[in-house]
């Protein structure tokens, strides 16, 4: 449990840098707005894709998952590099999508594992997974930010070009694949056999005609449009309208997962006593309240203050969503579920950073506030509506 989450915190620091380059590398290549929602659209529509594969392959190679944990960060560190190197927009987004690959590659093999191995604490290991990923999301904005330039009292810093930056963010992608596929031999001892093909396809069969699993893909869908158009649009308003440096961008996004770290155990932990609905419910409903506050506080320290309290739910209730998923699902088909549950996220996330970058071309932010407020609305109230019940395999 410690070893994945300490790797996906990892995955989750590179996969934080492109959020921070990107202000950058628009200004670089005169990026507009609908083809910067795209670039973010590129990143998820690979990201569905690649679920497809992880969850087959985390399912029938089950024993074998350290080899897809270290292709995954292999991945991330590739395409960071051929940003670093890239001086045309067109392999910028190639290696957006190689990124977008690596990081969906990590979730089947990872969460399928942690749900077989810990059946009765689901939503603490779901939950401790992804506050390897918040400790990475926080750190990433602060450390990138900063040698990207900024200041820090009177401290004064002109920052590295971010094509250094990028190549820089290659090298501990490189190093954490050796170190999973050297300490993560034993990934998969807890599965007693590999599903063979009609296994496998009578399990998918299973998984994409149950309408609870079906309706948590959804729920889990519109968490992830609002995490990839609010968070791209976010750090956009705050370098073009706010004139916030890199590094103090840098921090604002780092608030935006800094109390998650605190709080992702904590529902996870709840959820697993009360159940995963009301913690759900709680956890969208807070975040459309919250969200929606920055249609009246929209600069100074209510800004920020918004923000760190936004970090609260932000990405805290997707481990809750996966663990739900994982109450339905019959034992060896965890991957594959896991899969399902982020391609739904992937295939929606796509297309919502183009339709935010719609939006703000005509509304600004405020447009992507009431955008992703209205999502998180419906995802609240999908919460209450969608039966939850624990399935025994």
């Amino acid at each position: 449990m410690y070893g994945l989450s300490a790797g996906h915190g990892i995955k989750h620091f590179g996969q934080g840098a492109l959020l921070l380059m990107m202000p950058s590398i628009r200004a670089t290549f005169g990026i507009g707005d609908v083809a910067y929602g795209t670039i973010f659209a590129i990143s998820s529509i690979a990201s569905g894709i690649a679920n497809v594969p992880a969850g087959m392959l985390a399912d029938m190679y089950r024993k074998r998952v350290a080899w897809l944990l270290t292709i995954s960060m292999l991945m991330v560190g590739t395409g960071y590099f051929l940003i670093g190197i890239s001086p045309w927009v067109w392999l910028i987004g190639f290696a957006v999508a190689i990124i977008g690959f690596g990081t969906s590659l990590w979730h089947a093999p990872a969460f399928g594992t942690l749900a077989a191995r810990y059946p009765e604490r689901r939503g603490v290991a779901m939950a401790a997974h992804l506050t390897g990923a918040q400790i990475g999301n926080t750190t990433s904005p602060v450390i990138i930010g900063f040698l990207l330039g900024g200041a820090i009292g009177s401290f004064e810093f002109a920052g590295f070009d971010w094509r250094w930056v990028g190549v820089g963010v290659s090298v501990p992608m490189f190093l954490t694949a050796i170190a999973v596929l050297w300490r993560f031999k034993t990934g998969g001892a807890e599965a007693t056999h590999n599903l063979d093909l009609t296994e496998y396809l009578q399990s998918a069969r299973r998984l994409v005609t149950n309408v609870r699993i079906l309706g948590l893909v959804f729920l889990g869908a519109f968490r992830a449009a609002i995490h990839t158009s609010f968070q791209a649009f976010i750090v956009l308003y705050m370098a073009e309208t706010l004139e916030m440096s890199g590094f103090t961008i840098g921090w604002h996004v780092a608030l935006l997962t800094l109390a998650g770290i605190a709080s992702t155990p904590a529902m996870g932990w709840l959820s697993d006593r009360v159940g995963r609905k009301p913690v759900i419910f709680v956890a969208m409903a807070s975040m459309a309240a919250m969200i929606f506050a920055f249609l009246f506080i929209e600069r100074g320290i209510g800004f920020t203050i918004i923000v760190a309290s936004l970090g609260l739910f932000f990405f805290s209730v997707m481990p809750i969503i996966t663990a739900a998923t994982m109450d339905q699902v019959e034992r060896g088909s965890e991957g594959s579920a896991t899969a399902l549950i982020f391609a739904g996220g992937s295939v929606v996330g796509s297309l919502s950073p183009i339709v935010a970058g719609i939006i703000y071309e005509s509304n600004d932010f405020q447009g992507i506030v009431i955008y992703c407020g209205t999502i998180a609305v419906l995802g609240a109230a999908l919460a209450i509506i969608l039966p939850m019940r624990r399935v025994t395999s």
